[in-house]
């Protein structure tokens, strides 16, 4: 009885492999978030109707329902109409496309925080609506609202938790595999734990020197 941490180093390998792909995870739905929250803040204040509600359907839709039910529907729903994505990328697409919408609320707020002089002065130089949008408009949006971006980003991080559920291997997936063999479920959720807090802080750091960055360029 008690806890016995010499069983963690058997599995260490395990566990490191599953740390890489929770990393993977985050990057590649860090990403999609990123550029689907760009996109869809730009169709929803500047698109055709015919386009911008449907947006703001989908924006709606996953707001108001559970990010496991989004895993859950992608994963195994789409394979009955015929479209059967490997879990990682069913994973990443229903992580990315969840906090795509929180983006966009808050690149929406960016953009609307922008002078519109900036917007004048983009089509007196002679650019195009679409240029003056992602030359002039976004670029600045994306400055302003990079502290909650990145907030976004650390919760994804810890949502990607959640793609467990459809079978990809990451820091849970594989500390449950451990634990299935040795049936020490402390130790190995620790070992998670300290695992998710060491990437955590990695990531903190990444995006604090992003966002000093972006403020010295201003």
């Amino acid at each position: 009885m008690g806890l016995d941490f010499n069983v963690v180093p058997e599995f260490l390998d395990l566990i490191l492999i599953g740390a890489m792909w929770t990393i993977a995870i985050t990057l590649v739905a860090g990403a999609i978030s990123l550029g689907g929250g760009v996109l869809f803040a730009v169709i929803a204040l500047y698109g055709h109707w015919l386009v911008r509600y449907p947006i703001k359907f989908f924006a709606w839709l996953f707001m108001g329902t559970p990010l496991l039910l989004q895993l859950f529907l992608i994963y195994f729903g789409l394979v009955q109409v015929g479209i059967d994505l490997p879990a990682f990328v069913a994973g990443v697409i229903g992580l990315g496309l969840h906090f795509a919408v929180y983006n966009s609320d808050i690149i929406q707020a960016g953009i609307l925080a922008v002078d519109k002089g900036q917007t004048e002065g983009g089509r007196t130089l002679g650019l195009s609506q679409f240029q003056t949008i992602y030359k002039i408009i976004v670029p600045q949006a994306l400055r302003n609202t990079l502290p909650p971006i990145g907030n976004n980003i650390i919760a994804l991080l810890k949502d990607s938790a959640l793609v467990s559920v459809i079978g990809v291997t990451e820091l849970i997936h594989a500390s449950q595999l451990a634990i299935s063999e040795t049936f020490r479920p402390f130790e190995f959720y620790i070992t998670a734990a300290v695992c998710y807090y060491a990437i955590n802080l990695a990531l903190e750091a990444i995006l604090r020197k992003i966002e000093n960055n972006a403020q010295i360029a201003r």
